[in-house]
């Protein structure tokens, strides 16, 4: 109930907000973060590594893909630039013939390319059926 206080002639209600229960919610829930925070593990992603290949592969096929966006297939040294469906004929043809996983596709990219377009190359691949594709990087010195 709100005190009464006596000044001059009328009577005025003080109203005040009590801050005691407050600080104390705030202070238990600090406590309880502090207690929690160490505790809680922080999430773990599990990149892929360099270099763990069964076996290398017997052949390579190149995709590069340019600064322009443009792309080129290279097989044996030959490049030639082609539009992504004939990659994938170009691609398959390769790998006719050949045991399974025996010829590997390397995407590379120039360091500009947008990240969605080497996703688009490996979708295409994969609805290709094009079962062994790597993505070419250069090891920091």
């Amino acid at each position: 109930m709100p005190a009464m206080v006596h000044r001059g002639r009328g009577r005025r209600t003080i109203s005040e907000i009590n801050m005691v229960p407050f600080i104390d919610v705030m202070l238990v829930l600090l406590i309880i973060f502090m207690v929690t925070a160490p505790l809680i593990a922080p999430s773990v992603i599990d990149l892929p590594s360099v270099g763990k290949a069964a076996r290398p592969p017997d052949e390579k096929v190149e995709i590069v893909i340019g600064k322009d966006e443009s792309l080129d297939l290279r097989i044996k040294d030959k490049t030639t630039r082609l539009p992504m469906d004939a990659i994938l004929v170009e691609v398959a043809r390769a790998q006719v013939d050949k045991p399974l996983g025996s010829v590997a596709v390397v995407i590379s990219a120039d360091r500009n390319v947008k990240y969605e377009n080497v996703v688009k190359v490996m979708d295409s691949l994969q609805k290709a059926g094009i079962q062994r594709v790597g993505l070419s990087v250069v090891l920091a010195k």
